[in-house]
């Protein structure tokens, strides 16, 4: 049985990850960091952890919860929005929320991890943005979230090159109907999950170099960084 670790998942794209591989078959465990949020993911048959990324002491805890875990995908889902334009000065407040929750929780939280993937083999996958791509950047709008996507990019490329013996990569889970992508969204949470899930599980299986820091696409094609 798959082992998958989902890093907040109490609502949105992670909420439906957790439904979709529990449906599936697969032993999943969950975070998140309310009282709410974990009998959620409870109800749908997953084992769950509190956690809230954005706290430094919150994330000391996370070793001891998984000891002796084996993790075939560890999924970090956890974000935070900021939808002002780089015109705007973000404020102390708001750069702490988006980036305490998009870096800084990742930087914490994938070291402890790692060696419980490394007991499998498997993959770690950070949920990021195309509005990350530097390449692709031709607006300025939600300049910091933009800015926290671009340095989980670097996370994501900083722990590969340290890591050869697993697979680390970041994956964008296209525009989403969430309360985060808004009702505009082309996609709805079912649609990007199961692309996700799909092209995770080819990762999975292939173990292709190919896959070690890579940008991607929720159907797998590779993105600009």
């Amino acid at each position: 049985m798959t082992t998958v670790l989902l890093i907040g998942a109490s609502r949105g794209i992670g909420f439906e990850l957790a439904r979709q591989y529990t449906e599936a078959g697969a032993r999943v465990i969950a975070t998140a960091r309310s009282d709410e949020g974990l009998a959620r993911l409870k109800a749908l048959g997953a084992e769950t952890l509190r956690l809230d990324v954005a706290n430094p002491a919150s994330n000391t805890s996370l070793a001891w919860q998984l000891d002796g875990e084996k993790i075939d995908l560890a999924i970090y889902v956890a974000g935070a929005m900021d939808r002002a334009s780089a015109s705007t000065p973000p404020t102390r407040d708001s750069f702490d929320a988006v980036m305490h929750t998009n870096v800084m929780g990742a930087m914490q939280v994938i070291p402890q991890i790692v060696p419980m993937v490394q007991e499998a083999q498997g993959v770690i996958a950070c949920i990021s943005s195309i509005m990350g791509s530097l390449q692709e950047t031709t607006s300025g709008n939600a300049a910091l979230y933009r800015v926290s996507k671009a340095a989980l990019n670097m996370v994501v490329r900083c722990t590969q090159a340290e890591q050869p013996g697993i697979t680390v990569l970041a994956i964008h889970p296209g525009w989403v109907q969430t309360d985060m992508g808004g009702a505009a969204a082309p996609l709805t949470p079912e649609h990007s999950a199961s692309s996700l899930r799909q092209t995770l599980s080819q990762v999975l299986e292939q173990r292709d170099p190919k896959h070690r820091g890579a940008f991607l696409n929720h159907d797998g094609q590779p993105l600009p960084w």
